[in-house]
């Protein structure tokens, strides 16, 4: 047994390095590495993967204080995989640890009914996350030092995540690798060109690029090339045969956000890569590989990790197929040891792909932007078996027509404008009150593609700085005005009268609502161009503490006089909203209505 290390907090990645004593054609493909961790109430094994030359590591972390222990195993067996073993004390974070970073609570997990998040030891967990994609490559500059710069073409990567911190974020949306996206002169991806997906071609389609991004870090790209796709070996690459270095500087970026609070939200892969996978390699054998290579090498970060990113299903091979590779994984290694759950970016949702009764344990939906979109959570929410569900990719902040996408996307605007913040207001409080009580997700156009060229009409670092991004974090503030009982709101966007206007695909004049089981509070969104309101589904005869909240800047501001009655149906009629623009109200039971009153 080898020596045992320095104690560990709980929570805390241990990293277990084997080195193989034989020589492997592709360790990545031919060898199989384990060990059988034992801890308090804990008995697994937990996988780990090939990080270049001999060298193989198992990453674990303790889900509790106490002694653990290890042995490892390989398949073949390899004496300098199999058969070591080592141990290793967990102690607890103090109190005042916790507080430096609330992420040494624990993983994230779903809240008892199923509708919100928590961490390991209860405390709850509201997403305020952003949608950085390429967050593992060149495009967020990596700095040694410490330094802070201003964002600009010099921010690098601790900026944006110093700027995000600031503002309240902790989550942000990866993507671990774009596996043809090169500095290359050539097209930034390939598509099946017929009906039964045969022929390959460059696709240039609507985006008109004139080369592909550069995605590419310190250590490379993330497979290798040459590829095996007839004509295109140079652009796409040879996804049975990864590039580790590309992942050891991934790494360093995962364990930075750790330290910083943030939970990333890791995919593997981007759909449009799925069609000439499935196409030239073993599929789902190939795909489920990187799956769990991913899966395994980020295990014991806190995170919350994904097999796919499929905002755009057309582009891709379908859900089913998918499927396969996942349930190959689940056969084969068993899902993430340390309970992370599982999630995907899906168009329109996961539920909507995979069905209520599948691997996924964080709900989302995505890329489809209008309010009338936001109903997908609340079917999710009124599941038989809920779990909890977020808006991982809504509207974004200046998607109008920068990029030219079929002529311009109508129902956007201009980023940093108010109409633009407007519209992200709309996505941020109709989706949470439509069931989103996980939190949401923030997008900008020049964030998720990491815009940075020349030509390029809004550049990252311009993004950022937008006022839709800074508003984010009043969505907390929101939620958490009652405390842990938004985990127990119910989405009911009938019980505001009127609530919906015909224009299904925009962002105004729609309301929504959402109300606790015993209808002693109520949270409502109403959007701009809502015209005066009634509440239904209060408590008879009674009295409510009433207040609008200022989703611009998070201030609250009695309603009328601050208090309202409820009729003898229980229908509560609203005063005037304070201005002409997007508001949220709070409504919170008092008692009945003193007698003598009308």
């Amino acid at each position: 047994m080898g020596a045992l290390a320095a104690p560990l907090h709980v929570w805390e990645k241990h990293e277990i390095t084997l080195e193989s004593a034989r020589a492997y054609g592709n360790p990545y493909t031919d060898v199989t590495v384990w060990v059988e961790l034992t801890g308090p109430n804990f008995r697994k094994r937990v996988y780990g993967f090939w990080d270049g030359g001999s060298t193989f590591r198992v990453r674990v972390t303790a889900t509790a204080p106490g002694r653990w222990t290890w042995r490892s195993g390989s398949t073949p067996p390899d004496p300098g995989l199999a058969g070591k073993s080592g141990a290793f004390d967990a102690i607890a974070w103090t109190e005042a640890d916790k507080n430096a970073n609330p992420l040494r609570r624990g993983f994230l997990r779903a809240t008892a009914n199923g509708h919100a998040l928590e961490q390991a030891d209860g405390t709850p967990f509201l997403v305020i996350g952003d949608t950085w994609y390429a967050t593992g490559a060149n495009r967020f500059k990596w700095y040694d030092d410490d330094r802070e710069r201003p964002l600009g073409p010099e921010a690098g990567f601790k900026d944006y995540v110093r700027y995000r911190k600031a503002q309240g974020y902790n989550w942000v949306n990866i993507i671990a690798a774009f596996p043809n996206w090169m500095t290359d002169g050539k097209p930034w991806r390939v598509v099946m060109d017929d009906a039964d997906k045969t022929t390959v071609r460059s696709a240039w389609l609507e985006f008109g690029a004139n080369s592909a991004k550069n995605m590419d870090n310190e250590g490379g790209r993330p497979f290798v090339f040459p590829g095996k796709v007839p004509g295109y070996e140079q652009m796409f690459p040879d996804v049975d045969r990864v590039n580790p270095a590309y992942f050891r500087y991934v790494d360093r970026k995962i364990d930075y956000l750790n330290a910083q609070g943030f939970v990333p939200f890791i995919e593997v892969s981007r759909r449009d890569a799925s069609l000439c996978w499935k196409k030239y390699y073993q599929w789902p054998d190939s795909y489920s590989r990187f799956i769990q290579y991913i899966w395994s090498r980020y295990q014991a970060n806190n995170v919350v990790l994904s097999p796919i990113h499929l905002d755009i299903i057309a582009e891709s091979v379908g859900p089913s197929d998918f499927l396969d590779a996942i349930e190959l994984v689940k056969q084969t290694y068993g899902y993430p040891p340390f309970g992370t759950l599982l999630s995907a970016n899906a168009n329109p949702s996961t539920l909507e792909n995979w069905g209520e009764d599948s691997w996924v344990t964080l709900h989302q939906t995505g890329n489809m932007r209008e309010h009338y979109n936001y109903w997908y959570l609340t079917e999710i929410f009124n599941l038989p078996h809920p779990k909890p569900a977020l808006n991982g990719e809504p509207y974004y902040s200046g998607y109008f027509d920068a990029r030219g996408l079929n002529g311009g996307y109508k129902y956007g605007a201009p980023g940093g404008t108010e109409r633009d913040d407007l519209f992200v207001r709309s996505g941020i409080y109709g989706s949470f009150l439509s069931g989103g009580f996980a939190g949401h997700v923030y997008g900008a156009e020049g964030i998720w593609g990491a815009d940075i060229e020349p030509e390029a009409p809004v550049k990252m670092w311009e993004a950022f700085q937008w006022s839709s991004g800074s508003q984010m974090r009043y969505l907390r503030d929101f939620a958490f005005s009652i405390g842990k009982r938004y985990q127990e709101l119910v989405p009911i966007a009938d019980l505001v009268t009127p609530n919906k206007t015909h224009n299904y695909r925009a962002y105004e004049g729609w309301a929504y609502a959402a109300r606790t089981p015993d209808k002693r509070v109520f949270l409502g969104y109403f959007e701009k161009g809502c015209p005066k309101s009634q509440v239904r589904g209060a408590q008879l005869n009674s009295v409510y503490r009433a207040q609008w909240f200022d989703p611009r800047n998070g201030s609250w501001q009695d309603a009328g006089a601050g208090r309202l009655q409820s009729s003898r149906i229980g229908i509560i009629l609203l005063p005037d909203f304070p201005t002409d623009n997007d508001w949220g109200l709070r409504l919170e039971y008092e008692g009945p209505v003193p007698r003598g009153k009308p």
